[in-house]
């Protein structure tokens, strides 16, 4: 299960260095491409496949010279591989670059209303009708501000996006905030999908508000809500996407992980002689899970960082030599002992299975499998990428048929109200795990 993409956006001195530099702290986000959008009197963009040192090698980054910049990291849940961000799209007799972090729900017929207008989409990705219908807007109205409200009552979705355009740089989080999205000021302004990557700029960070707007230039800043919906942030964000040196709308993600395993272990206890995670974003939960089981906590699967993005797996021998490629059991940490593993979620249960046969080739005597999150039983529509529901383990059949498939002694989730305990919000989308879409990205 992965997450579209990374933004960001400055205006300041040394503009597409520091972008560099961001897009590097957030290219957890994406690793399929990478691009860098300047203005210097029209726009000019450099941008391609792979990650952000390999796309701006060769002494790229010397060509681009400006105070204004947005950027982008990218993983596709929409559009061809080849179309990286940020894009370029016009309308109405004017250009706009476009990076943005989400999926529009009613993409299609939009973009069909608009077709029928005359406009000509350049591309596939949905990311290119916010931009086309914000240009529409801003030619009927003539004022930013008033073009981008409507496109937050025309656009549904997720969308945290930035446009450049006419020596100006316009940031907005859509009226929901599905996606996160942090502004900083300092000697500029910075705006990044996480705060994480803005401290290598300035301290002084808050979040953007859902159906907040800022308009910037070389000479301005201003910023309005414009429009607000019940927020339905993304709960998989604390679970699993962000860094957990992160802060997203006042919580601290290593904190929220480390009560997911807190109250994990308070709801479903495990007999177990050592807690493991499996790396890394299932540390943290493990970690929690100790201190309130007593259960002490060692580093029992090792990962490999070194294997590479482009290893084939095209069949079961080697899928199953890249699990033990990608992770490596400390044997004297599981031989003969009851392993409790902790991880933040199962998705198809293909990888949980090998890592338990991992750990029982390893002589783990048992292995309780112990989850930081509820079970993944719905697919997403906000910007995530999530298998079909017929893909999804646990989407029809019960936790018992999920233990067996996976060969665990023992299985357990989180629950649903264990997990806004440790996240601290209630104000939370978790549709994915309960089914229950936010009303606002469906009302076209």
């Amino acid at each position: 299960m992965r997450e579209k993409c990374g933004v960001f956006a400055t205006v300041t001195e040394n503009a597409p260095k520091k972008a560099y530099y961001a897009l590097i702290a957030l290219q957890h986000r994406g690793q399929e491409s990478a691009g860098i959008s300047v203005w210097k009197h029209k726009i000019r963009t450099i941008a391609g496949r792979g990650l952000v040192s390999e796309v701006f090698r060769n002494g790229k980054m010397a060509k681009l010279k400006s105070k204004m910049v947005i950027a982008h990291v990218r993983y596709s849940t929409s559009g061809s591989l080849t179309e990286t961000q940020p894009l370029e799209a016009s309308c109405c007799g004017k250009s706009i670059a476009i990076a943005h972090n989400g999926t529009l729900t009613n993409f299609l017929p939009l973009r069909r209303h608009y077709e029928r207008l005359g406009v000509k989409f350049r591309h596939s990705v949905d990311s290119e009708l916010l931009g086309i219908s914000f240009l529409w807007h801003l030619h009927e109205a003539g004022d930013e501000f008033e073009a981008m409200k409507a496109v937050f009552d025309e656009v549904k979705g997720a969308y945290s996006v930035a446009f450049l355009f006419d020596g100006k740089i316009l940031v907005a989080r859509d009226p929901v905030g599905f996606r996160p999205l942090s502004y900083g000021s300092g000697d500029g302004h910075y705006f990044a999908s996480e705060d994480s990557a803005l401290r290598l700029f300035t301290e002084d960070i808050r979040d953007v508000q859902p159906g907040e707007v800022f308009l910037l230039s070389e000479e301005s800043a201003e910023s309005k809500v414009l429009a607000k919906e019940s927020h339905h942030h993304c709960v998989f964000e604390y679970i699993y996407f962000a860094r957990p040196d992160s802060t997203i709308d006042g919580v601290n993600v290593y904190t929220a992980r480390v009560r997911m395993g807190e109250e994990l272990a308070r709801e479903s206890p495990a007999n177990g002689d050592v807690v493991i995670a499996v790396p890394d974003s299932g540390r943290a939960s493990a970690l929690g899970f100790s201190r309130v089981s007593g259960i002490p906590y060692s580093e029992g699967l090792i990962k490999n960082r070194y294997i590479g993005r482009t290893f084939i797996t095209p069949g079961q021998f080697y899928r199953e030599l890249k699990v033990k490629l990608k992770l490596s059991p400390v044997r004297e940490v599981i031989k003969g002992k009851s392993v409790v593993l902790v991880d933040d979620s199962i998705v198809r249960g293909t990888t949980m299975r090998r890592i338990v046969t991992l750990l029982r080739n390893a002589g783990a005597k048992e292995v309780h499998v112990r989850i930081a999150s509820p079970p993944i039983r719905y697919p997403c529509y906000m910007g995530v990428d999530i298998p079909t529901r017929h893909e999804l383990i646990a989407a029809f059949g019960s936790i018992e048929k999920v233990r067996e498939s996976i060969g665990a002694d023992s299985l357990a989730y989180l629950s649903v109200d264990g997990l806004k305990r440790a996240v601290g919000r209630s104000d939370l989308c978790m549709a994915c795990l309960t089914g229950e879409y936010p009303e606002w990205a469906f009302r076209f």
